[in-house]
């Protein structure tokens, strides 16, 4: 599906000038140029805190990420690896591929550094200070203690 030349976006309007159509470099704007699904492709290489930052750059690029369930799933599904049990049972639950991620990304990150050693060696809370901490589930806490075990 290819975006209307004619139709000026939002970020023409705020610009002062339309969007060309027949050259990628007289764009301000790679999405007015390309269609939807190469934008998608585009928006597809990037991690998730990335995304949610394009996300903020125009409302073209906000409503193509939105939209795309597809690019939620690839990132839900990479945090999924860390935090399997919690990303099953939101998805079970019916949540979006987006709300799944944005409620499991920060667990996923802390649950990740935990089991890879991050924190084996903390002698005080001050060494903590500055860094995100979510409560983790008795399971979660048994897989920590087991890696810190095998350590």
């Amino acid at each position: 599906m290819q975006h209307d030349p004619a139709r000026r976006s939002s970020v023409s309007l705020l610009c002062g000038r339309r969007a060309s159509p027949k050259a990628f470099d007289d764009s301000q704007n790679f999405a007015e140029a390309l269609p939807m699904e190469m934008s998608v492709r585009i928006f597809g290489e990037l991690d998730a805190e990335s995304l949610c930052s394009a996300s903020r750059t125009c409302r073209l690029w906000r409503d193509i990420i939105e939209q795309s369930e597809q690019l939620w799933r690839r990132q839900c599904l990479l945090v999924r690896a860390v935090c399997q049990r919690e990303v099953d049972k939101d998805r079970g639950d019916g949540f979006s591929w987006k709300v799944t991620l944005v409620r499991n990304y920060t667990r996923s990150c802390a649950k990740r550094d935990w089991l890879r050693g991050r924190y084996s060696s903390v002698s005080s809370a001050d060494e903590l200070l500055g860094r995100k901490m979510v409560p983790f589930d008795a399971e979660t806490w048994g897989e920590i203690l087991q890696a810190e075990l095998n350590r």
